[in-house]
């Protein structure tokens, strides 16, 4: 918690006692109520995509779930996949992460953030920090020398507990 009681840990490294189904679950479930919310459409295609997406805390390249999409439809292809993935960015229910040219879901769909991201270089998987106090340091030292900030991500590389104490 912060010190003025916000979360702002969205998504923190999966322990032993992570519960990935009802984690899954909730997330997709907080995507079908934005959509309704919204007037948006999730086509099938789509929810595939992000479930697909959801079913670790590891960031997914494009041509990674192409390739799982094949294996239930022949006929999946890269345009199609691409169209999925950009709205889901485009709504806020997933992230790209840059470094890794990949995307992994979003904790908090139903509202607009900036995240800061720590990846693991272990196991791959990631973590998802949601701290306006970061993002208004970056956008103010941006400002300061006059450049306008549009979108505001950090990715950290290093290692999650888990991996630390493995390695130790």
């Amino acid at each position: 918690m912060t010190h003025d009681g916000r979360n702002d840990v969205l998504r923190p490294f999966p322990d032993q006692r992570h519960d990935h189904d009802a984690c899954r679950s909730e997330a997709l479930a907080q995507v079908v109520a934005a959509c309704a919310e919204r007037g948006l459409r999730l086509t099938p295609l789509r929810r595939r995509v992000l479930e697909l997406i959801w079913s670790s805390h590891t960031p997914v390249k494009a041509y990674d779930l192409l390739d799982r999409l094949r294996r239930e439809h022949a006929a999946a292809a890269p345009p199609t996949v691409y169209r999925a993935l950009e709205f889901l960015v485009e709504q806020g229910f997933i992230h790209r992460i840059e470094s890794l040219n990949a995307y992994i879901g979003c904790s908090e769909p139903e509202q607009a953030h900036q995240g800061q991201f720590l990846i693991c270089d272990s196991c791959g998987d990631a973590a998802e920090l949601s701290d306006p106090d970061i993002a208004a340091v970056l956008r103010r030292k941006a400002e300061m020398l006059g450049f306008q900030l549009d979108v505001c991500t950090v990715e950290l590389k290093g290692r999650c507990a888990r991996c630390e104490t493995a390695a130790g």
